[in-house]
């Protein structure tokens, strides 16, 4: 009697061992690959495989076809030589093998952000590191005679449009990207004794920005400057 009991209690726990390891497998083989990371920086791209590295290493993923390489990227830029922001793009992509346009415009929103935040708040430290020594000129100028004349602005950016990208080329080593960005935004501007002189804390204005950043593809520095900005013609 008692082999009886013990050997049904082998089977249970086989069962219950067996039933733990086909859960354990389906919850392994549920991951994608696009797992959230909180160090996740959308201003940087991604890191260049090491010099050597195997097939398995490399971010690209990418299968080398029989008289592929090159000839096989430069048949790509040629088929959207029609288009010439897809071509552009494709341009240089073929100079930094790191560039996504999809990752850049995820950059190029959240540094819009930040320097509209910053040039409000007078926050030169943070404009330094993102904008071209012209641009920098530019921005801290227009800080400095608001301070002079006893000025804050204040600024809430109320929603950021998806951005688009309207020209892209490589001029030499530097790839070149100018996008257009809709925001929606309340501007109020105060003098020394916090009285309104211009906007309207109520009145959300739509506003559109055209913004070129650039960056040296043989830099391994992966932040782009913010080089040249305008208005809509």
């Amino acid at each position: 009697m008692d082999e009886g009991v013990q050997l049904l209690d082998i089977i249970l726990f086989a069962a219950i061992a067996a039933f733990l390891v086909l859960r354990l497998r389906n919850v392994l083989g549920r991951r994608t690959g696009h797992d959230s990371r909180s160090d996740f920086d959308p201003f940087k791209q991604k890191p260049e495989p090491r010099p050597g590295a195997g097939a398995e290493e490399s971010d690209d993923k990418v299968v080398q076809l029989p008289g592929g390489g090159r000839r096989q990227e430069e048949a790509l830029f040629e088929s959207d030589a029609d288009d010439p922001v897809s071509a552009g793009l494709t341009q240089i992509r073929l100079a930094d093998r790191n560039f996504d346009p999809e990752v850049f415009l995820q950059g190029a929103r959240a540094a819009f952000e930040m320097i509209v935040m910053a040039f409000a708040s007078g926050d030169k430290e943070t404009l330094r590191g993102l904008l071209a020594d012209e641009v920098y000129s530019d921005f801290a100028r227009a800080i400095d005679q608001r301070a002079e004349e006893g000025q804050s602005l204040e600024t809430t950016l109320v929603n950021i449009l998806e951005p688009e990208v309207l020209e892209a080329e490589l001029q030499g080593r530097n790839a070149v990207v100018t996008v257009k960005l809709v925001s929606e935004q309340v501007n109020v501007t105060r003098d020394d004794e916090g009285r309104i002189i211009e906007g309207d804390p109520s009145d959300v204005v739509k506003m559109t920005d055209i913004w070129t950043f650039a960056r040296n593809t043989r830099s391994r520095d992966p932040n782009w400057a913010l080089v040249a900005t305008r208005s809509p013609n």
